[in-house]
This record gives C-alpha cells, sequence and structure tokens, in this order.
C-alpha cells in the first residue's frame, strides 16, 4: 500500500516515489542511475503537466465587474491504453555496468506508470575505484497496482474586472506530512472579446482567450526507506506548465456548453538529494552527494468540451480534454453573477 501512496504522491504532486528499490540504481553509478530514472520518470512527469494544466475555465462568459467565483477542481488523467508510455526498452549496451541476471541484452521495462514486474539486474562492476556486486529488481509503477491514472486537485478563485477581463488564482494549501510536502500556486486572465461588440448581451455564444500558469512544489524524504545508507534522501520536484487557451461557449440561463483549443507547455524538474552511501565488496563504501537532477520539457496541442449546471449561487461542470493524455475534469462552484 504504500508503494501506491508514494507514487500516487509524484503523479498527483503529492510527490514520491513508487517502490523505494529504485534508489538501488544508484549501485550501478551516477550515469547508469540518472539514465535509467530519467526514462523511468519521464511520462510520469507528462502526465503530471498536462493533468495540472488544465481547468481554467468553465465558460468563455467572463464575469462582470466584481462578479466572481470559488471553485473546488478536480482532475483524473488516464493511461490506461498507453502503452507506448507504460514501457521503454533497456538496453545494457547503453549502459555502463547494469546487466541482467538471465543474460538478456535487451528488455522491456516499466516506466513509473507501467506494470512489467519481477526483471532482475545485476551490478558487477569497478565503480569508483571500488568494486560493486549485487543484484535487485527494477521498479514497476502505478499499473502493477490497476491504477491507471494520475490525479491532480486545487482550490481555484475568479473575480470579473472591467472590460470583459477576468482574473483567477489557484492554490492547494503546503500539506506535510512525515515523508511529503506539497503545495500549488497558479495565477491565468480571461479576456471576453464579444464584450466589445455593441449587442454583446444579445449573441448567443461568448468567445474568450485565456492564458494560466501553474507551479506545483514537493518535496519526498525516503531516507526512512534504508534501502541505500545515507541521510536527508529526499526528492525535490518543481512542476510548472503554461496554458494558452481560446474558448467559445454558450450563455444560456442554466445549462451551458463550452469548448476549447489549447496549448500546452511546461517542464518538470525533479532532483535526487541527500547522502547516499553504497556498499561496495571489500572497503569503505561509495559516497554520494546530491547525486543528480532531471529535467523533462513537455508541450502538446489539446481540445475539451464541458458543460455548465448553473444553479443561483451553486454551479457544477464537467469537461473532457483530448490530450497527449487526456482528463476529465470536474468542478463544483460557488459563485455570484
Amino acid at each position: 500500500m504504500k508503494r501506491i501512496v508514494l507514487l500516487l504522491a509524484l503523479c498527483s504532486f503529492s510527490l514520491g516515489m513508487a517502490q523505494s528499490n529504485l534508489n538501488d540504481l544508484l549501485a550501478a553509478g551516477l550515469n547508469d542511475a540518472e539514465r535509467f530514472t530519467t526514462a523511468w520518470l519521464a511520462p510520469v512527469t507528462e502526465a503530471g503537466v498536462y493533468s495540472i494544466s488544465n481547468g481554467w475555465y468553465n465558460s468563455a462568459d467572463a464575469k462582470p465587474l466584481g462578479g466572481f467565483e470559488i471553485s473546488i477542481i478536480g482532475n483524473i488523467t488516464g493511461f490506461k491504453n498507453k502503452g507506448d508510455k507504460k514501457a521503454f526498452t533497456l538496453n545494457t549496451a547503453d549502459y555502463e555496468n547494469l546487466t541482467f541476471t538471465d543474460g538478456s541484452t535487451s528488455k522491456e521495462v516499466a516506466t513509473a506508470l507501467g506494470d512489467i514486474e519481477g526483471v532482475d539486474v545485476a551490478v558487477n562492476a569497478t565503480i569508483e575505484g571500488q568494486q560493486v556486486s549485487t543484484v535487485f529488481e527494477l521498479p514497476s509503477g502505478l499499473s502493477s497496482e490497476d491504477l491507471n491514472f494520475v490525479p491532480s486537485g486545487y482550490i481555484q478563485a475568479s473575480v470579473g474586472l472591467i472590460k470583459g477581463t477576468e482574473v483567477k488564482a489557484r492554490f492547494l494549501p503546503k500539506i506535510k506530512t512525515d515523508d511529503v510536502s506539497i503545495g500549488l500556486i497558479g495565477f491565468g486572465v480571461q479576456h471576453d472579446f464579444t464584450k466589445h461588440l455593441p449587442a454583446d448581451k444579445l449573441l448567443p455564444v461568448a468567445i474568450s482567450a485565456v492564458i494560466g500558469y501553474t507551479k506545483l512544489s514537493g518535496e519526498y524524504d525516503f531516507t526512512s526507506t534504508d534501502v541505500i545508507n545515507g541521510e536527508n534522501q529526499r526528492i525535490d520536484a518543481q512542476f510548472s506548465s503554461w496554458n494558452f487557451s481560446a474558448v467559445v461557449s454558450t450563455r444560456l440561463p442554466v445549462i451551458n456548453f463550452y469548448g476549447g483549443l489549447n496549448y500546452i507547455t511546461g517542464k518538470a524538474d525533479t532532483d535526487i538529494l541527500g547522502r547516499y552511501e553504497i556498499e561496495t565488496t571489500v572497503g569503505a563504501p561509495i559516497v554520494y552527494n546530491d547525486p543528480f537532477a532531471i529535467g523533462n520539457n513537455i508541450s502538446g496541442v489539446s481540445g475539451n468540451i464541458g458543460t455548465k449546471l448553473k444553479l443561483g449561487f451553486f454551479r457544477l461542470n464537467a469537461d473532457y480534454n483530448i490530450a497527449e493524455f487526456s482528463t476529465f475534469t470536474f468542478g463544483v462552484n460557488f459563485g455570484f453573477r
């Protein structure tokens, strides 16, 4: 169960690791550990950036001066049918010290989204002038626990200004547990071009542009896992995204429909920090301090369609976003005007 919680933390940016034996890769040396970890994390960080980029709008009709809306927004980003994101080919020729225990030279292994288990690798090499000999299992991912989605959520507030402009802010208050700390902030602006037309109030639709920026910061301390000796072992991650959208919606009293075309660009930076002591066959351990950092740039186009129900101060909305990682977004909203 702890493996599920930790990987969901990274996926939805509570931040963490799926399986503690990811640390074992450091026994193969820094280059091999960084190469594997980069490939293993890439799909989940991509899914995460797409997930936190959603939910910036539920209408193209910007709020009037003084109008406001407070929302609780959740995103579920699925990858059930993303076979190409659940595995990658590990070719031992690309690694300095890593070999498969069964003698294979190339094999499909799981990413952080995958479900391939029981893949054992060995290290028998001289690293940093010391002999290292060990065998361990490569980490699997979310699908091995029958989980096929990446969640995210936050609180969002919108306030109408003059001339069809609406400003937005989103946040997830800083959450801390014994192992994990996580927080999210974001800001955005929406401009309704139809507000400039003489017949604005008579038009059945509204057309807007929306720009939104989201940043999630998290840290996971896994020193207590005792997989590799050391201290202050942790992952520090920063996920950020920009969403540029063109939005159209109906302007009806109760039920409305909206859709948008979006360009998303973002980055995920993950730092492996702390002190790591790799046991050797003879002599002192190999020591790594703050071993490496990984960066992953993500960009793509998406399109969504949704509906919003307005009942006085209470509103509900839901939409489906089609992208490299498609997302279902739902919101519970409380607003005025």
